[in-house]
C-alpha cells in the first residue's frame, strides 16, 4: 500500500535517541513505524536527535536527547525540535507524531494533515490540549486506552523487531520485572511474589521514583534472592529472557500497552500480568501467560507456567504485534486521511 508519490514526517520524541540505548518506549515504537515504512517503499523523514539511526531522511536539531545530555534543556529542546517539524510541514504530506499532546497546538498553523498516535495520557491535566483538538486524526494503541470524546481513526497495536528477540526455548529458573521502577509498573508486588514463591527476581528498568526504590524496593535487595541490575539494552533483555521462569509485569494501573509485554513474549517468557487496562489485549490468558487480580492469583500463577507454550508466545507477537502488521494498520490509516483531505479538498 505504500505511495513513493507520498512523503511521510515522523515526529519522534527526544528524551532518548530514536531507537532507545536502553529505556524509550516511544522511541522504539517511532523507530520501527519509520524502518517499517521504508521496508515497503515510503519516502519518510524522521524527525529525531541527531544521533538517531535510521535508514530515513534524519531531520535534527538537537544533538542528543535531554536524557542523555545534562547540558540540554528538555522544554528548549522539545521546542526547536517541534517547531522545526512544523515549519517543514509544507515538504509533506502527512506528519505522524509520537510526541503527545505539545504539537497538537501547531496543527492549526498548517495545511499538513498530522496524524497522534497516543501512547498514553500522563495525566488529566494535559486534556484539555486533546479536548481543543479533538477532531484531529488520532490513533491509540489499545483499545482499553481512549478518551471517548476523541476522532480515533483506529487502534494499532504497537509492534517490534522479532529478530532483536530470538525465542528461548528452555528459559531458567528466575523471576524477572523489566520496566520503569515506578509505584505504577507494581515493583513491590513483584517482591512480594518472589518471597511467597521462594524464588529469585532479577529487576531492571530505569528509576524513575527515586522515594519509592529508596522506600519500597532497596530494602529488599540483597545481591541474592532480590537483585536490582539497572537498565538495560536489547542484549541485556535477552540475557534476562534467556534466565527467566516468567516476567511480573503485577501494574497497579490500567496498561496503555506494555511493550515489554510483547518483547518477552517474542522471546518466548510468558508474563504474569495484572488485568487492568491493555493487558488483557496484549496476553491471552492461559495462553501466553497469566492474568490476575492480586498477589496470590499470582503466586498460583507462577506455579502454572509450565502449562504455557513458548513457541505459542512468539506466534501470537508475529501474527499481532510485529513491525509488518503495525506498518499494515497504519498504512490504512494513511490512506484514510489522505481520501478525507482529498474530499476537503474537492
Amino acid at each position: 500500500m505504500s505511495d513513493p508519490n507520498k512523503r511521510v514526517a515522523i515526529l519522534s520524541p527526544i528524551a532518548w535517541r530514536t531507537p532507545p540505548r536502553q529505556y524509550g518506549a516511544w522511541e522504539t515504537v517511532a523507530s520501527n513505524v519509520t524502518e517499517g515504512l521504508i521496508a515497503r517503499g515510503w519516502d519518510v523523514t524522521l524527525f529525531a536527535s541527531g544521533d538517531s539511526v535510521t535508514r530515513a531522511h534524519l531531520h535534527a536539531v538537537v544533538d542528543k536527547g535531554y536524557e542523555e545530555d545534562s547540558a540540554v534543556d528538555a522544554k528548549a529542546a522539545e521546542y526547536l525540535h517541534i517547531s522545526e517539524a512544523f515549519e517543514h510541514a509544507a515538504e509533506f504530506d502527512l506528519i505522524h507524531s509520537h510526541y503527545d499532546f505539545m504539537p497538537l497546538s501547531y496543527t492549526r498553523l498548517i495545511k499538513t494533515p498530522v496524524l497522534t498516535t497516543i501512547h498514553g495520557f500522563s495525566s488529566p491535566k494535559i486534556m484539555p490540549v486533546y479536548q481543543k483538538y479533538r477532531d484531529g486524526y488520532f490513533v491509540s494503541v489499545s483499545d482499553s486506552d481512549r478518551a471517548t470524546e476523541l476522532n480515533y481513526l483506529a487502534t494499532v497495536y504497537n509492534g517490534i523487531d522479532l529478530s532483536l528477540y530470538p525465542l528461548q526455548e528452555c528459559g531458567g529458573d528466575d523471576l524477572i520485572f523489566l520496566g520503569r521502577i515506578h509505584p505504577d509498573k507494581g515493583v513491590h508486588l513483584a517482591i512480594e511474589v518472589a518471597r511467597l514463591c521462594g524464588m529469585r527476581l532479577i529487576i531492571a528498568g530505569i528509576i524513575q521514583d527515586e522515594a519509592y526504590f529508596r522506600e519500597q524496593i532497596r530494602p529488599h535487595l540483597d545481591d541474592h534472592d532480590i537483585l536490582y541490575i539497572g537498565p538495560v539494552d536489547v542484549k541485556g533483555k535477552n540475557e534476562l529472557f534467556a534466565r527467566a521462569r516468567v516476567l511480573l509485569h503485577l501494574n497497579t494501573i490500567p496498561e496503555r500497552f506494555g511493550l515489554v509485554l510483547v518483547e518477552a513474549n517474542a522471546a518466548g517468557v510468558p508474563v504474569i500480568a495484572m488485568d487492568l487496562g491493555s493487558c488483557r489485549e496484549v496476553i491471552k490468558d492461559g495462553q501466553t501467560g497469566f492474568l490476575v487480580d492480586n498477589v496470590a492469583e499470582a503466586v498460583r500463577a507462577v506455579g502454572r507456567i509450565s502449562e504455557i507454550d513458548r513457541s505459542a508466545c512468539r506466534s501470537r507477537v508475529r501474527q499481532y504485534f510485529s513491525i509488518e502488521t503495525m506498518v499494515e494498520g497504519y498504512e490504512r490509516v494513511y490512506s484514510t486521511i489522505f481520501d478525507l483531505e482529498e474530499k476537503k479538498r474537492s
